[in-house]
């Protein structure tokens, strides 16, 4: 029997990324030599076993992944880091890795999210949440930045200047999610910190990203090669709290297994930030968050393993 099932794509708008995600983990898996079969998951929400170059389809999803003692969610996005899929396995009683419905859902939700880490005193960006029948403020101060309240990879923000420039914003978030969040547009610094849970947490490096777009959009993450500096160009009580800071968030959202906390660093009045949190960060090849761990030894194989190691699968 083997042991470990990947599970990617889905009904997301970060399908493709997540099958970006899965193609590193897998080739990583093969390098240890770690036994490991593949589900695909269409935008139709199709299950396919993948053998070789061949799609078999899978009409009883739960026998089947009742055959493997633990399932990982190489998935982004909707469907995969907002509790549906994690609620799915629990309901059967199935191992899997990552956080767990509850706090995946929270995590996933800015706001929601955003109410937690207000009780650890942790600084946020001032914000306003709008659904589609709430009136645009007139009070706004420009310039403002515009998300969909469940989301990544940056789909569907927008930063806004003026009236006009927000009515487009709100309108491209609201393509997205019916609730809508708007802050304060924090001309900063980048910064990330990736956590992984070994027999204690471990708090990586922190990773700056230098991009040439108004904020870290979709075409700077995936598209374009931004430049990432690892460590980060910060001073080191800089860096202290952002490690200190990521440590307390991943305790108060009860995360597991692994995540990616992110920040932005307002130079100018030199205020740190927290932005949002990703319990399934990105494996790709120019993903930060396998990076952030290199210098302290721990390569994307060593990472996997580590990951492996902590759920007894190794």
């Amino acid at each position: 029997m083997k042991k470990i099932v990947i599970l990617y794509g889905g009904n997301s708008y970060e399908h493709e990324i997540s099958c970006m995600s899965a193609h590193n983990v897998c080739k990583c898996l093969k390098k240890l030599k770690i036994k490991f079969d593949k589900i695909y998951i269409t935008k139709d929400n199709k299950w396919y076993f993948i053998d070789n170059d061949n799609k078999i389809e899978i009409l009883n999803v739960v026998d089947f992944l009742k055959k493997y003692s633990l399932v990982f969610p190489v998935m982004h996005g909707a469907f995969g880091e907002d509790g549906r899929i994690q609620s799915f396995l629990e309901l059967f009683n199935i191992n899997y890795l990552g956080s767990s419905s509850a706090s995946s859902m929270i995590a996933m939700n800015k706001y929601l999210t955003k109410l937690i880490i207000e009780k650890t005193g942790i600084k946020q960006i001032p914000y306003l949440v709008l659904n589609e029948n709430d009136k645009i403020p007139h009070d706004i101060i420009y310039p403002v930045i515009v998300k969909p309240v469940n989301g990544g990879s940056s789909i569907g923000i927008n930063v806004a200047h003026s009236d006009k420039e927000l009515k487009k914003a709100l309108k491209s978030a609201f393509m997205y999610d019916k609730n809508i969040i708007v802050e304060k547009f924090i001309n900063g610094i980048d910064l990330e910190c990736g956590i992984i849970k070994s027999k204690k947490l471990i708090a990586g490096d922190i990773g700056e990203i230098k991009h040439l777009h108004e904020f870290y959009d979709y075409n700077a993450k995936y598209k374009e090669k931004s430049k990432i500096i690892i460590p980060a160009n910060i001073d080191k009580n800089l860096a202290k709290e952002i490690k200190n800071n990521s440590l307390k968030i991943f305790e108060a959202l009860n995360l597991n297994d692994f995540a990616r906390i992110d920040y932005i660093y307002d130079k100018n009045n030199k205020i740190l930030y927290f932005n949002e949190v990703n319990t399934i960060p990105g494996f790709t090849d120019s993903s930060m968050f396998p990076m952030l761990f290199m210098n302290k030894k721990i390569d994307f194989a060593k990472l996997i393993s580590i990951i492996l190691e902590n759920k007894k699968v190794l």
